[in-house]
């Protein structure tokens, strides 16, 4: 069942939303949950997942770096086929001479981002800049493992940059990435996308708006 408006007699929805700066179906889910959330009472919090937290674990992952970026640009052409706008540049990407980034500065970025919550929040900061900063990556094919490039996303979506930078590099980040972990472990999440909804149901994958009006529309019912 299609829902056009929010309904404030349906009962909110949490969503722990796990997801990494370097993930293309995240990029691909992050526009589809952001349509949800016009249309359904949710309150979503991000969380950090790093799929190659270091240079090491892309090695172990894949074999070697070089390895590493020709198999992920396989990964990225079909999260091409599935995203709704087209955004992902496969090609812009497979033509930059640096390393393919790793998770971790990007995921600490995300979360030097909640630091400057103003008026939207911390949450709603964090999802700005995760945006911005795939889009940097996956459109754009910025190196997001240049803090520079970092701090350049962070004020193009408005942020201060020179505490964004002082926050990057507090070591208070590295905490809240490992306790997201940590949550993840708790929940079972073992891949990126995924959504945990109500702290009971998980949703892996870029699912379609559809699936996903489907999937809230059932978990609301279940609970009234």
């Amino acid at each position: 069942m299609k829902q056009q408006t929010k309904q404030a007699m349906k009962p909110a929805l949490r969503i722990d939303f796990f997801h990494d700066v370097i993930c293309g179906w995240c990029y691909v889910l992050s526009p589809r949950l952001r349509q949800l959330a016009t249309e359904f009472d949710l309150d979503i919090h991000h969380h950090a997942f790093a799929l190659t937290a270091t240079r090491a674990d892309q090695i172990d992952k894949f074999g070697s770096v070089e390895q590493a970026k020709s198999i992920i640009m396989g990964h990225w052409e079909q999260c091409a086929k599935a995203d709704d706008a087209q955004r992902i540049n496969v090609a812009g990407m497979r033509a930059q001479s640096f390393d393919y980034p790793i998770s971790t500065p990007g995921l600490v970025a995300c979360k030097a981002a909640a630091q400057q919550p103003g008026e939207k929040g911390a949450q709603a900061t964090y999802w700005d800049y995760f945006d911005a900063i795939t889009h940097a990556h996956l459109h754009e094919n910025r190196n997001i493992a240049d803090e520079d490039v970092l701090v350049a996303v962070a004020e193009e979506i408005g942020l201060d940059g020179t505490r964004f930078r002082q926050d990057m590099a507090d070591p208070q980040r590295q905490q809240e990435i490992a306790q997201d972990k940590a949550l993840a472990e708790a929940y079972g999440v073992n891949s990126t996308p995924t959504l945990v909804i109500n702290q009971q149901w998980a949703i892996p994958g870029a699912v379609s708006l559809v699936q996903l009006r489907e999937a809230m529309t059932e978990i609301q019912a279940s609970i009234q």
